[in-house]
């Protein structure tokens, strides 16, 4: 079995003292699960456990792993000042956790619904822990109607870009009913959220502007790598607002990104290779959550053996 040498996605929800004094959160550690008054719930009992995230390490011979917050706990419902109170408990908790044990590493929680919050946010955490400028934050949100294009989002990038830092794009669940049968919220939802982040920062040219900062689309990129040659074509052909003069074609732009290995598919896979590119491919597991690599060797078993060695070898 080969040895993995880093997971850049994980997932921990950190318990420290406070969480059930904060205002609209529901403890229950008898449980354990966590719910929120605005909605959003979670009720996985590994994901309270960093010991058992340790465990399934050693199992699965993972060396090291970047734990995120879940995203029931983005909480995107709330107004920026109960958002800053929320951080104020997840950022520091998430640290406290991973530092916690020398295996684990926090990415810390940006907050997509609230730019300037998320930016001020990068600021400090570039300040305070400067060997571990890594956050994750929701792809975008159809529910509130924002895009990571939109001009709010450009210091962001500017101070991401200046901290050198890295951004895990997480899908989050949309508003569509037709994808309220069959799970597809997450099944197909989530990659087309993903994909939309995507062709927004490539298509915008947020790319060309901020090229020291890391964006990692989980999940594969979603849908992303099937569909960059329409993309492509769009631009090519000048369709209505798919050219932006001075942006490059989207094949290109791609190849700024990186993407985790999450696609449950090994004819999938060298596609997100070649969208992206095989060094630009990290291996992801999503633990602890069922739609993830909980068995990796097992799931990636069939993926050609060169591309599984350098994802299971590949350091962030």
């Amino acid at each position: 079995m080969q040895t993995i040498a880093l997971d850049i996605h994980a997932h921990i929800a950190p318990v420290v003292p406070g969480l059930a004094e904060l205002p609209g959160v529901d403890w229950q550690p008898d449980k354990p699960s966590l719910s929120f008054a605005e909605g959003g719930a979670l009720a996985a009992p590994s994901v309270f456990r960093p010991e058992a995230l340790l465990a399934w390490m050693d199992k699965q011979r993972v060396q090291r792993a970047w734990i995120s917050a879940p995203p029931p706990l983005y909480r995107l419902g709330l107004d920026e000042a109960a958002t800053a109170q929320w951080v104020g408990y997840l950022n520091p908790a998430l640290a406290a956790v991973a530092f916690g044990h020398d295996r684990l590493a926090p990415v810390f929680h940006l907050p997509v619904q609230h730019p300037a919050l998320a930016t001020e946010i990068v600021g400090r955490i570039a300040a305070e822990h400067p060997d571990h400028v890594r956050f994750a934050m929701a792809a975008g949100s159809a529910r509130h109607g924002f895009s990571i294009s939109s001009p709010a989002f450009e210091p962001l990038w500017a101070a991401l870009n200046q901290a050198r830092g890295t951004v895990l794009l997480h899908p989050v669940s949309g508003i569509d009913p037709r994808l309220d049968a069959f799970f597809l919220h997450n099944l197909l939802g989530g990659p087309g959220e993903t994909a939309l982040a995507a062709a927004h920062l490539a298509m915008s040219g947020v790319l060309e502007r901020y090229t020291a900062m890391r964006v990692i689309l989980a999940h594969g990129g979603g849908s992303a790598a099937a569909v960059v040659g329409r993309l492509e074509r769009g631009q090519s052909v000048r369709r209505p607002g798919a050219y932006v003069e001075g942006v490059r074609p989207a094949r290109q732009a791609f190849r700024d990104l990186y993407a985790d290995c999450i696609t449950h598919s090994a004819s999938m896979l060298p596609v997100v290779a070649e969208a992206f590119g095989a060094e630009h491919v990290l291996f992801g597991s999503d633990w602890p959550f069922s739609m993830g690599l909980i068995d990796p060797h097992a799931q990636m078993a069939e993926v050609e053996p060169a591309l599984r060695a350098r994802i299971f070898a590949a350091e962030a």
